[in-house]
């Protein structure tokens, strides 16, 4: 009774933690302060051996992390395991800690379509 669609629990856990070990390597070269957040960005990918890469991963990473996580959704849904109301209501409390998450992370390089997707 299990087939493929099983797998994206585990594939999500998967990019979890590259997302993980990729930020974790993004802030250690990370300014927080807002007048200088744009130009940590820009030392890490010029100046930093594999930053671009490293940045590249994480970004790339979020986008097929969030993909992996609405493949899970849907199998979830297909198979009826929003029945199981607890296992149900953890998964939706997760999606929005993972939505809010995302929104920081996006917001973090202060570039101008951050500026302007926090202000919206």
């Amino acid at each position: 009774n299990i087939s493929a669609w099983w797998n994206f629990g585990f594939v999500v856990g998967l990019c979890l933690v590259s997302l993980i070990l990729t930020g974790l390597f993004l802030s250690m070269h990370y300014t927080a302060d807002i007048s200088t957040a744009f130009s940590s960005i820009t030392h890490i990918c010029r100046d930093v051996n594999y930053g671009w890469l490293i940045r590249n991963l994480h970004a790339n990473g979020a986008s097929f992390f969030f993909i992996c996580i609405y493949l899970h959704i849907a199998r979830g849904l297909y198979y009826g395991s929003y029945l199981y109301k607890e296992t149900w209501n953890i998964g939706v409390v997760l999606l929005l800690l993972v939505m809010m998450t995302a929104f920081v992370g996006y917001v973090l390089p202060w570039g101008q379509m951050s500026f302007w997707g926090a202000a919206v």
